[in-house]
């Protein structure tokens, strides 16, 4: 495969994390204002729209995080949303599968180079035997085209089956060339790391991230979402106002790809984690490993709120990376029936940004790129 010039850019970023970790407990005198500013800017925002409920967390190491949850579980007699509400995160679980996998790598336990055939023999005789790696799973290079059979996760069939179909899909291009953003075969991660480890995707990341990470309101699962009535139900919106819908358990078929459940408490552990805060837990080789460029995304140069700013857009395993008006940002949202979801994680800068809403709503873009834009602002004028 072709080696990406923004290569540079994401190895000395992570480098760069763990080599600011040493001095990072210095603190901002200002960070607290400028946070609690943005915050209140969010809320009054979503109040405005009658967005049902919010989770927002802000790490900057060295600083107190800024965890705050807003609104209701639900529009109508919902209770209070606290910082361990779980919400579903919907596609920012890929983050998750791609730190798995990477840290997995790490400890020599998978091998991203191997064959996808070399574990799942449904491969085996098909256009993938040869080419199709593990690493092509996880940075949507597989050779589909987009969202192959996402349609199907929403019908009554089971994951085996969809999965059956799609490896009798003709490749649109040789794998490792062309992005085409997936969930079914990004969920194939699932059975690799199986077939490797003989322990499922499921009880990895409870015991390799979820339970070291002290992520205690994080889970994977419709079953695990509704333990209790601590959670965040979805809405959608009417003619006039938002609706709770029914919580449907078709994405959580595809756990790898949108299965993840978390609170806000939890998103502000995930990123310090992602910040090198936890190399025990995520080491400075698993961090490489998840944000290198595998491949290239062009449509994302023409996002609507980022076009001016975005320079260059790749994604990693589980992580998009973006050189964003010249800093490196790494990257991921969701959307799913009733929720969206968006994380930004800085590493030069080591700060760290999640908001997850239940409410299907474009307002979320504004307020991510919001505090993006106040963010390095705030950090320039700072150097001046």
């Amino acid at each position: 495969m072709k080696r990406l010039p923004l290569l540079k850019y994401c190895l000395t970023a992570v480098c760069f994390v763990y080599a600011t970790v040493s001095f990072a407990a210095q603190q901002d005198p200002n960070w607290d204002s400028f946070v609690k500013k943005y915050g209140r800017y969010a809320e009054k925002k979503l109040k405005s729209k009658g967005i049902p409920g919010a989770a927002l967390s802000i790490v900057n190491l060295g600083n107190s995080d800024y965890i705050h949850a807003v609104g209701r579980t639900k529009a109508r007699n919902g209770q209070k949303v606290n910082v361990h509400t779980r919400f579903r995160l919907a596609s920012v679980s890929k983050t998750f599968a791609g730190s798995l996998a990477a840290k997995l790598s790490s400890d020599g336990l998978i091998k991203l180079d191997n064959s996808v055939s070399n574990y799942l023999p449904d491969f085996i005789g098909t256009e993938y035997e040869k080419n199709l790696k593990v690493y092509h799973l996880l940075s949507h290079s597989s050779g589909l085209v987009p969202n192959a059979y996402d349609n199907l996760i929403e019908s009554r069939m089971d994951y085996p089956d969809i999965v059956q179909k799609l490896v009798t899909v003709k490749p649109i291009c040789e794998p490792g060339i062309c992005y085409g953003y997936q969930n079914v075969m990004f969920s194939l991660i699932d059975d690799v790391i199986l077939k490797s480890t003989n322990k499922d995707y499921s009880q990895w990341l409870n015991e390799g991230i979820f339970q070291p990470l002290d992520m205690v309101d994080a889970s994977l699962g419709y079953e695990a979402m509704v333990v209790d009535s601590n959670y965040a139900l979805p809405h959608v919106r009417g003619k006039k106002r938002w609706y709770t819908a029914k919580l449907k358990k078709n994405y959580y078929k595809v756990g790898p790809a949108a299965g993840v459940n978390a609170s806000a408490s939890d998103m502000a552990i995930w990123l310090k984690a992602q910040l090198g805060q936890y190399p025990e837990v995520l080491s400075l080789d698993a961090l490489s490993k998840q944000t290198r460029p595998y491949t290239r995304t062009k449509k994302e140069m023409y996002r609507r709120v980022w076009k001016k700013q975005l320079n260059e857009a790749y994604y990693g395993l589980g992580w998009r990376v973006y050189n964003y008006d010249n800093e490196t940002l790494y990257y991921h949202s969701g959307w799913v029936q009733g929720y969206r979801s968006d994380l930004v994680v800085f590493p030069h800068l080591n700060i760290g940004f999640s908001l997850v809403l239940n409410a299907e709503t474009g307002l979320i873009n504004e307020l991510t790129t919001e505090f993006i834009n106040r963010l390095l602002t705030y950090k320039r004028e700072q150097t001046i």
